[in-house]
């Protein structure tokens, strides 16, 4: 292998110091050495991949202790030899990065997807530490996909699809295109052995077939910008066979369509001169109105810059063109490794841009309940689109496409988030859950004591927002959980003449020490969630001789509507106030109430009495319920309209409706609505009833 080293190490020449290139031929050494008779799948020893791994990198110029990194990367995993020992041979940050692209040993009985989640965490968390622990996992996943032919179909389709899901994506934002591109092509032939083939030979033809145009097109484009005065670089610009066949399974459009579009690369030596050769190219064809961009003024989130405009070119042929200065085509191609590239007065905008994307990571981190919470939240931070939003005072926000107000008022900050209560669009009244678009001002109207909505994690899309919700409703329901617990426990205690706060703490203490709970609060909250019998922990509260029930016709615990989280309505029988209703005490989520009547009860109250009880509703209640309707009516022009005016002069509120015909003169209408209780429920029906050609209206109860 020393053939290979020597070739890297001319390379290495270039760039770096002699004392630099003596190191990494070391570490090689050392690799070898540690490695000694392991082979890989191919037969061939074990060394050629982190030499392989470290031409990469050499390739992008990287600094000699992220190729001794490379060297070394899979040491510590796959031989004896520990951090420590690297630590002390080359170096704390050789030995952090190696490290951190080092998987974790599998402990105890986690799922393998548990397990595949921890590694990636931890490859994340060191990545905000050192930049380079990603760069250089990127190249050993890299390399790794360009060898994969030898591993069983079902194992390189899952790390195809693991690559597809996270390095390419990570790479796409961190604004290495050239690695991305090559990542995803990879994958595509492994998860689509013969759709690709196809696609690649298709393009082939396509090559042939468009090379004239292509040429006539490039030329008269030189020429123009030549007689404007203009030096540039004019480069045919080829699609990849992964971003093909998307756009064919994205747009619904045929390989046709998508090869008849002509990209070209223009690229010059100022940002001025960008702007120039915009003027250039839509004097000489016709631009597509919608179809510019300016990613010089506002970058994408991954730091690309680059003017984008789709033209009208000779007969109609779509021509789309990106200009650029040499330093936006160096930062587009290979990202944060641009500044090891370039490093001589190269301003990387791309990795100051992944500084702030990481500093996010660690925010997630810390407010993420576990590994797959945290992968999850991070997959969709990889956005591939961005829309540029506005303050009222100007400020530009960077967002995923589909992203709502409310992902902008915490991208503002948590605790607009937290308040938000309203949005205005373009000083206009918007929902909360409305796509924004680029270009829109955004404005966040706020309220103290305002709370987010459980229902916003239906369309929040960042991982921002998600995680800010879902902290803000785990507190809230733990706090929730608590209140409720003690509520029931002094509820199963009354039966026995008490109440909680009258109850020996020595009790309290050693009932806790029993059942395995740090305070009374974690007790407590365990009631509340329906995980514990509020009656079977009253009786160990107790002494032995006061254990015979006093009172056993306790009132009923009161349900006023505002108990949040930990209080749910049955969707089985929908209860409304007024009605009989029963608790059924449900792991996890705390009371569900059903009515008493509910047949979904029967089994639980034969088989788990002490996990019911009777409830009953307080005297004031301000929230409204949802209830559904079923009618029966004569199929006729505008019944529809009459029905839903009358519910709306009831003062309720239609969540849904939908109507199915009965045959050519009947129909029935299913109808969700909110009202207040069982008597506004009646007054709705029987307003509905006196209708003419209304037949019959039911209250759906199951």
């Amino acid at each position: 292998m020393t053939a290979g080293l020597d070739v890297l190490c001319q390379h290495l020449n270039s760039y770096l110091a002699p004392e630099q290139i003596a190191e990494v031929r070391a570490a090689y050494t050392f690799a070898e050495r540690a490695h000694g008779s392991q082979i890989r799948r191919d037969g061939a020893p074990y060394i050629t991949h982190p030499l392989a791994v470290a031409e990469i990198l050499s390739a992008m110029h990287m600094d000699h202790q992220s190729l001794m990194a490379a060297m070394l990367h899979d040491v510590i995993e796959d031989t004896g030899i520990s951090k420590e020992e690297i630590s002390q041979r080359f170096g704390s940050e050789v030995a952090k990065l190696v490290d951190g692209v080092t998987k974790l040993e599998k402990v105890g009985h986690i799922s393998k997807a548990e397990a595949q989640a921890e590694n990636l965490r931890k490859m994340m968390l060191a990545m905000t530490q050192d930049i380079r622990v990603i760069i250089v996992k990127l190249a050993d996943r890299l390399h790794n996909m360009r060898t994969l032919d030898v591993l069983k179909p079902e194992k390189r389709k899952r790390i195809a699809q693991e690559t597809l899901d996270i390095y390419a994506p990570l790479a796409n934002r961190l604004g290495m295109n050239e690695v991305r591109v090559e990542l995803e092509d990879l994958c595509f032939y492994a998860l689509f052995p013969m759709r690709a083939p196809l696609i690649q030979k298709a393009v082939k033809v396509a090559h042939g077939n468009r090379k004239e145009l292509v040429n006539n097109i490039k030329s008269t484009l030189e020429k123009r910008l030549l007689d404007g005065g203009i030096s540039a670089r004019v480069i045919g610009r080829e699609k990849h066979l992964f971003s093909i066949y998307q756009k064919m399974k994205d747009k619904q459009k045929s390989f046709t369509e998508i090869m008849d579009v002509y990209g070209f690369r223009i690229i010059v030596d100022s940002v001025d001169t960008c702007y120039r050769t915009l003027g250039v190219a839509h004097n000489l064809y016709k631009p597509i109105p919608g179809k510019f961009k300016d990613y010089i003024a506002i970058p994408k989130a991954n730091g690309y810059q680059s003017l984008h405009s789709v033209l009208k070119g000779h007969r109609g042929v779509p021509i789309e063109i990106q200009i650029r200065t040499e330093a936006m085509e160096a930062m587009a191609n290979n990202g944060i490794a641009a500044h090891w590239l370039y490093k001589d007065g190269f301003n990387n905008t791309s990795q100051t841009r992944a500084r702030e994307w990481m500093s996010s990571l660690l925010e997630l981190q810390k407010n993420a309940g576990n590994s797959l919470d945290f992968i999850e939240n991070v997959k969709i931070d990889l956005f591939p689109d961005e829309v540029y939003v506005f303050t009222p005072k100007g400020r530009i926000l960077t967002l995923p496409k589909g992203a709502t107000p409310v992902d902008f008022a915490y991208a503002v900050h948590s605790d607009v988030g937290n308040s938000c209560i309203a949005a205005k669009v373009d000083a206009r009244l918007a929902p909360l859950s409305l796509a924004l678009t680029t270009g829109q001002t955004v404005e966040i109207v706020t309220a103290a004591g305002a709370s987010p909505n459980p229902h916003w994690l239906n369309f929040v899309i960042t991982s921002r927002a998600r995680t800010n919700i879902r902290n803000f409703l785990k507190d809230q329901q733990v706090s929730q959980s608590v209140d409720l617990g003690k509520r029931l426990l002094d509820k199963s205690l009354s039966v026995y003449g008490t109440r909680l706060n009258t109850i020996n703490p020595n009790m309290i203490q050693q009932a806790l020490a029993e059942l395995n709970f740090v305070s009374l609060d974690a007790l407590l909250e365990d009631i509340g969630l329906g995980n514990r019998a509020p009656q079977l922990v009253a009786r160990r509260l107790l002494p032995e001789d006061t254990k015979e029930p006093t009172r056993p016709h306790s009132r009923h615990l009161a349900i006023s509507g505002t108990e949040g989280l930990v209080v749910s309505y049955a969707r089985c029988c929908r209860p409304l106030p007024g009605d009989s209703i029963i608790g059924h005490l449900s792991a996890g989520r705390g009371i569900v109430i059903h009515r008493d009547v509910c047949h979904n009860l029967v089994a639980e109250l034969r088989d788990n009495p002490d996990k019911c009880m009777p409830l009953q509703w307080s005297k004031d209640i301000s929230r409204e319920f949802q209830s559904e309707l079923r009618i029966e009516l004569a199929n006729q022009r505008g019944m529809l309209a009459e029905i839903a005016r009358e519910v709306t002069i009831s003062e309720a509120n239609i969540e849904n409706i939908s109507m199915q015909e009965k045959g050519s003169h009947h129909a029935v209408i299913s109808m969700s609505l909110t009202v207040k209780d069982r008597v506004h429920l009646a007054q709705i029906i029987k307003r509905i009833r006196i209708l003419s050609g209304v037949e019959k209206v039911t209250r759906v109860r199951a």
